[in-house]
C-alpha cells in the first residue's frame, strides 16, 4: 500500500463509505477451515434483487506481481436477527450467472488499449 493512501475496513451498513473511491476498502474473510484472509473490495452491484460484492486478495507491500488476479464474489445475506453477512453463492447456476454479469461490468471499466 502506498504510504499516501488511507485504508478502510468494509462497513456493510454504510453505503456512502463504500462508494467513496479515495481509499481501498478491506475485509477479513474466513474460509471453511477457519483461516482468515485479507481481501480488497473491487466493487459491489445489485443484480436481480440481491447485492453481490467482488473481492481480490489484498496485496502485500512487497508483492509486485502485475499479473492477472481472479476475484471472488460473495452475496449479501440478511439473517432473521437483522444481521448481514457475506456468504458464498451456493447455487452453481446463480454463481455462473452473477459471474458473467460481474465480468461484463468489470470489462467495461478496464482500458485494455491504454487509451484515455
Amino acid at each position: 500500500m502506498n504510504s499516501n493512501e488511507t485504508e478502510k475496513n468494509l462497513d456493510l451498513n454504510n453505503e456512502s463509505d463504500i462508494e467513496q473511491e479515495d481509499a481501498p476498502i478491506y475485509q477479513m474473510l474466513t474460509d471453511e477451515n477457519g483461516n482468515e484472509y485479507r481481501f480488497e473490495l473491487l466493487g459491489y452491484h445489485e443484480y436481480k434483487g440481491n447485492t453481490y460484492y467482488a473481492f481480490i486478495p489484498a496485496e502485500d507491500e512487497d508483492d509486485n506481481d502485475e499479473g492477472f488476479t481472479e476475484y471472488i464474489i460473495l452475496k449479501s445475506v440478511i439473517h432473521e436477527d437483522g444481521t448481514e453477512s457475506l456468504d458464498s453463492i451456493e447455487d452453481p447456476d446463480e454463481e455462473e450467472e452473477v459471474g458473467i454479469f460481474m465480468d461484463n461490468l468489470f470489462a467495461e471499466e478496464i482500458d485494455y488499449d491504454g487509451e484515455q
